[in-house]
């Protein structure tokens, strides 16, 4: 009588071999533990494929996105400034791109691929040594301040 009411009986809830089952079919299961190779998924489904130079161009692109990241972090667009809309939207939104950045870094390390985590820490490691540490800091021979920004 389910029929008539106009309603359907309820979908059988996926067993959670069904989920590895997808996986297999699609290249592999999933890795649970950090491994070593070319042939993985970042971010979307079959990206970067078996292709060696999709997967550098994948390493290329997430270390890009963590090293912005980091600018972004350490850049003078979210200092403090005289109080306005303005300002407080563009803080708003640089504050916004930065988490979503940081989001998408933190998804593509869950690949538990060893390459993307490298790429993403080294991005990150580089973004900080340039944006954020003293190493590029230049300091006025007259007073000895330091520059703050790097942008």
């Amino acid at each position: 009588m389910n029929g008539m009411s106009g309603s359907s009986p309820a979908a059988p809830a996926p067993s959670p071999s069904s989920f590895f089952q997808h996986r297999h079919r699609h290249g592999g299961m999933m890795h649970m533990t950090f491994f070593w190779g070319k042939t993985t998924e970042v971010l979307f489904d079959g990206w970067p494929g078996t292709s060696l130079k999709m997967y550098w161009v994948c390493l290329a692109v997430i270390f890009v996105i963590s090293a912005f990241s980091e600018c972004l972090s350490r850049c003078g667009f979210m200092k403090s400034g005289p109080a306005s809309l303005g300002g407080g939207l563009l803080q708003t939104a640089v504050y916004t791109v930065r988490a979503a950045l940081s989001y998408l870094v933190m998804l593509a390390v869950m690949s538990f691929n060893g390459g993307v985590f490298v790429a993403a820490m080294a991005g990150f490691g580089l973004g900080f040594m340039i944006f954020g540490s003293r190493a590029f800091r230049a300091t006025s021979s007259n007073s000895h301040t330091e520059v703050q920004s790097h942008c």
